[in-house]
């Protein structure tokens, strides 16, 4: 039995409300854990490859808006604008990996997706700036987002497993998180 529109749109607002509360939570525990002021866990980035993998494309989608939206709201045009870099190029970077012939290891895929997005925002802080200084940070982040990326697998390995069944039925023949011999 499918989805009707409405379950779908009321299936995408929780997953919403998830991912806002996540973000909330992780910049409680960003200033304990002694991370710098653009460094994130991640946590709400969780939300969006759920969507990826176990529902229609267009929820991963909206959901990368509205995550932008929010932080347009909440914090600004610039977190806005960065957060829709990021997010959008994440969720290109995961659908490719998605689509390639071969296996991609959950590592793999959510360390991927961690650098994307930080590469998007640096990308969006440098057009916004319109200048190449704000890629000096690169390294930093680069080296946070192979952290992030590998804290993320075993937190979203843990969650899919947790599931139910119903609940992670993979549309792509390929989802990093169901070969179990793969890390």
């Amino acid at each position: 039995m499918k989805n009707s529109k409405a379950q779908r749109v009321a299936q995408t607002g929780l997953l919403f409300a998830l991912a806002i509360t996540l973000s909330w939570l992780e910049s409680g525990i960003a200033p304990l854990l002694g991370l710098m002021p653009a460094m994130k866990l991640g946590l709400a980035n969780m939300v969006v490859m759920y969507a990826l993998l176990f529902l229609p494309l267009r929820a991963a989608w909206a959901l990368v808006f509205l995550k932008a939206l929010f932080a347009l709201l909440t914090r600004g045009a610039t977190a806005g604008f960065l957060s829709l870099c990021g997010g959008a190029l994440s969720l290109l970077v995961l659908l490719g990996l998605l689509c390639v012939p071969f296996q991609v290891s959950g590592y793999m895929f959510c360390v991927s997706g961690a650098l994307a997005h930080n590469l998007g925002q640096l990308l969006g802080a440098a057009g916004i700036l319109s200048s190449a200084m704000a890629l000096a940070y690169a390294p930093l982040l680069l080296v946070a987002g192979v952290l992030v990326g590998a804290l993320n697998c075993l937190l979203t390995r843990a969650l899919f497993t947790a599931l139910p069944q119903t609940a992670r039925r993979s549309r792509w023949k390929r989802n990093p998180f169901e070969n179990k011999n793969i890390s």
